[in-house]
């Protein structure tokens, strides 16, 4: 009888209890083992390159580096790890934005444990996993012929309006009345849409789109 070996999986979730809670799920199935856990972006970054994982369960609202930014190092450095997306946002764009990054599937926080153990199986085998809850509104976009890139939001042109008058992120929370880590995965929406790597590049492409002024982007890193 062959023994299969089992999947190795870093975990990356800020919320301590909620890692905690999810290494506990995956470590009772014996078809999967644990070989890390990342607090923050560059952490999953630094762990990937030591531990070599075949999947990493990635949260996007990690800190310094949220999920969406993670994935697309991780896909530009040709890093071979399958993502599996663990979120709460079941906003199609952050989806969108996710898959656009390289993610390998996309599953909502409500999900049961068995559903989350049977789709890191999936995409370690090449499928790509969509939660139920959001894969109709994402493939009615892709069923219409809507580019998944998408247009920008209303909120997204406002972070976006903000950063090119040279407000800083915290500064564009406040204004906002968000979160820094919100308006964080705003402009990673806004940077997959526009087919850009950074905020100075995204001010200047809207600028040229006639969607903001760039007065002052020069200035911003």
């Amino acid at each position: 009888m062959t023994l299969v070996e089992p999947i190795t999986v870093l975990i990356a979730e800020d919320h301590a209890v909620v890692r905690e809670g999810t290494r506990e799920i995956l470590e009772n199935d014996p078809t999967l083992v644990v070989v890390a856990e990342a607090s923050d972006g560059p952490s999953v970054l630094e762990l990937v390159a030591h531990h070599r994982p075949q999947v990493i369960l990635l949260d996007l609202n990690l800190p310094i580096l949220n999920g969406i930014e993670v994935t697309r190092r991780l896909r530009a450095a040709a890093r071979e790890p399958r993502i599996l997306i663990l979120s709460a946002y079941d906003d199609e764009d952050y989806v969108i934005a996710a898959l656009t990054a390289g993610a390998d599937g996309y599953l909502l926080k409500t999900s049961h444990a068995a559903d989350v153990v049977a789709a890191l199986h999936a995409v370690v085998g090449g499928e790509v996993v969509l939660d139920g809850g959001v894969a109709p509104a994402v493939l009615s976009r892709a069923r219409d012929g809507t580019p998944t890139s998408g247009p920008l939001t209303r909120r997204e042109l406002d972070v976006l309006r903000l950063a090119a008058r040279g407000a800083r992120t915290k500064e564009i929370a406040s204004s906002l009345d968000v979160s820094t880590r919100t308006v964080e995965a705003h402009l990673t929406s806004i940077y997959t849409k526009l087919g850009v790597a950074g905020r100075t590049e995204a001010i200047l492409r809207a600028s040229a789109m006639g969607l903001v002024s760039a007065r002052g982007a020069g200035r911003l890193p």
